[in-house]
C-alpha cells in the first residue's frame, strides 16, 4: 500500500486526468457507483474510476499500479460472484463505454468494454443481423463474451468465443495490446474463456450472422404436467434442426397479458422454444408441446432483441445461481429436476431452468478453455429474492439442485453461470488440460496478478 500523501496526491492527479468521473468513499455518489446486480454483494473499493475512453482505462490502470492496488473491471456489473468489485481495490468502470459499430458488408461489430447486451442487439436489429448473446438484455457484453458465452442463439450460431474475431485489451502493465488470431494469437485463445484474467476489454469485435427473422413458442403448463412438458421439448431439440432453442423454465407467474389470473403468484412451468426463421416453420415442430395441456400459448414472430427482455430480472435484488452441465436428459433426471421445483421460493423472480446445448455449440472449436461444449443440456438454478430473511433458503435450494443431477453431471461448468465455488470449479471450467497454458499466458500479461477479482487463473 502506497503512503498516505502519495495516495492522496495521486487519486488528485486521477481525478484531474480523467475524462469520465472518479468516486472515493465519502463522495457523494459512491454508494451508487458501488452498487451491482447481486445485492448480495457489497464491497467498498478504495477507488472507482468511470472511464470514459480507452485512454482513461490506461491512466486508471496505471495509477493502480501506482499504488498497488488490486483492479476490479466492471462492465455490466451482472456476474454473481460481484467480480465487479473488490474490498479496498481500484475499479475500472468501463460503463460510460457503450458504443456499438456495426459493419454490415463485413457482418461484423465492434462493441465497446461496457455495452451490455441491449446495446448490441438494438445496434445489430436494423440491418438484419445478430450474434451469440445471453439471455437477458442487462448483461455486459465484455464479461459474457471472454467467460465464453451460451444464449438462445448458441445451438444456430455458436458460443459467443466461437464468434470472436479480435479483442482490445489493457494490460496489466498499462500498455494497449490488440489480440486476434494473427496478433498476440496466444493471449486471443486465452481470451476464449480465460474472462478477465489478463485485463481489461476496452473493445470486442464479433461475427454477425443473417438473422431476417425470428420466431417463438411460449407455453405455460401446471406444475404436475412439468415432466410431460421436458420429455416433449427434449424429443423436439433431439429431432429438431439446430435452428430451433430454447429452455424449460420453472418461475413464478408474473402479471403479465399472456399469464392466466389464476397462474399469476404462483408455481408454473414455461416452455420456450426458439426458431432462428418463420413462424410457420416453427409450427411443425411445436406440435408435440401444443398437444400437451397447457394454460397459455403464444406462437409468432417476435423480435429477438423483445425475447433478450423477456426475461430480465430487476438489479437490486439478491441473487444465487450454480449450474451443472450434464450428459444427458434421461427420464429418471427429467423426474429429479422437475421435482426440485416444488421447493423453489415461491413467489419470488427465482428461476429453474433446463435447456440444451448441441448444435453449433458442439460443432464448434474444440481448442479453446470451454470444456462444457459436449454436454448435451444444463441445468441452471438461478434464486433470485429480496430479504435478506431468505438467504439461507435460497442457497440451499440451489444446493439441493446441483446434488440432484450431479450423478448426471459431465463435470463441465460454464463460470459465468457460478459464484464464488472454489479453485476446482475454477478448473472445471476452464478444463484441466488448458490450465498450465493459461497459467502461462497469465504470468505472461499479469504476473502480479493484479486482475484477480473473478474466476481467478494465478500466473504459472
Amino acid at each position: 500500500m502506497a503512503p498516505l500523501s502519495k495516495a492522496h496526491a495521486a487519486l488528485a492527479a486521477l481525478r484531474e486526468d480523467l475524462v469520465g468521473e472518479v468516486f472515493a468513499p465519502g463522495d457523494a455518489g459512491y454508494d451508487a457507483a458501488r452498487a451491482v446486480f447481486n445485492a448480495v454483494i457489497d464491497k467498498r473499493p478504495a477507488v472507482i474510476a468511470q472511464c470514459a475512453d480507452a485512454a482513461d482505462v490506461v491512466r486508471a490502470v496505471r495509477f493502480g499500479r501506482d499504488l498497488d492496488l488490486h483492479i476490479a473491471v466492471r462492465g455490466g456489473g451482472h456476474s454473481v460472484a460481484g467480480t465487479a468489485l473488490g474490498d479496498g481495490a481500484l475499479v475500472v468502470d468501463l460503463r460510460r463505454m457503450h458504443g456499438v459499430t456495426v459493419d454490415p458488408a463485413a457482418e461484423a461489430v465492434r462493441v465497446e468494454g461496457g455495452a451490455t447486451m441491449s446495446h448490441l442487439d438494438r445496434a445489430t436489429q436494423p440491418y438484419g443481423l445478430a450474434t451469440t448473446g445471453g439471455r437477458v438484455s442487462s448483461t455486459g457484453v465484455g464479461g459474457f463474451v471472454l467467460g465464453g458465452g451460451t444464449g438462445w442463439l448458441d445451438r444456430a450460431f455458436g458460443l459467443a468465443v466461437d464468434n470472436l474475431i479480435a479483442v482490445e485489451l489493457v494490460t496489466a502493465d498499462a500498455e494497449r495490446v490488440h489480440a486476434n488470431a494473427d496478433e498476440n494469437p496466444e493471449l486471443f485463445w486465452a481470451l476464449h474463456g480465460g474472462g478477465g484474467n489478463f485485463g481489461v476489454a476496452t473493445a470486442l469485435t464479433l461475427e454477425l450472422h443473417e438473422l431476417p427473422e425470428f420466431a417463438v413458442a411460449l407455453l405455460l403448463y401446471l406444475p404436475e404436467v412439468g415432466p410431460d412438458a421436458v420429455r416433449a421439448f427434449r424429443e423436439v431439440i433431439r429431432t429438431g434442426p439446430d435452428e430451433l432453442g430454447g429452455a424449460v423454465l420453472y418461475i413464478t407467474g408474473p402479471p403479465a397479458e399472456f399469464v392466466p389470473e389464476h397462474l399469476v403468484g404462483k408455481l408454473v412451468c414455461a416452455v420456450l422454444l426458439t426458431y432462428t426463421g418463420g413462424e410457420e416453420e416453427l409450427r411443425k415442430p411445436a406440435e408435440p408441446l401444443l398437444a400437451l395441456p397447457h394454460e397459455s400459448e403464444l406462437v409468432g414472430a417476435l423480435p429477438y432483441v423483445d425475447l433478450q427482455c423477456m426475461l430480465d430480472v430487476p438489479p437490486g435484488l439478491r441473487n444465487h445461481w450454480s449450474a451443472e452441465y450434464l450428459t444427458g436428459l434421461p427420464d429418471e433426471l427429467v423426474d429429479v429436476f422437475c421435482a426440485r421445483a416444488a421447493d423453489m421460493p415461491v413467489p419470488t423472480s427465482t428461476q429453474h431452468i433446463v435447456f440444451p446445448q448441441g448444435g453449433a455449440i458442439a460443432a464448434g472449436p474444440h481448442t479453446y478453455p470451454v470444456p462444457y461444449r459436449d454436454a448435451p443440456w444444463a441445468v441452471h438454478p438461478f434464486a433470485v429474492w429480496a430479504d435478506p430473511a431468505d438467504d439461507e433458503r435460497a442457497v440451499a435450494w440451489v444446493r439441493d439442485v446441483r446434488t440432484g443431477v450431479r450423478p448426471w453431471s459431465t463435470g463441465d461448468v460454464y463460470l459465468n453461470f457460478i459464484g464464488a465455488e472454489g479453485a476446482e470449479r475454477v478448473r472445471a471450467g476452464l478444463g484441466a488440460g488448458n490450465l498450465l497454458r493459461l497459467e502461462k499466458v497469465k504470468r505472461a500479461y499479469d504476473p502480479d496478478n493484479v486482475f484477480r477479482f473473478n474466476h481467478n487463473i494465478r500466473p504459472l
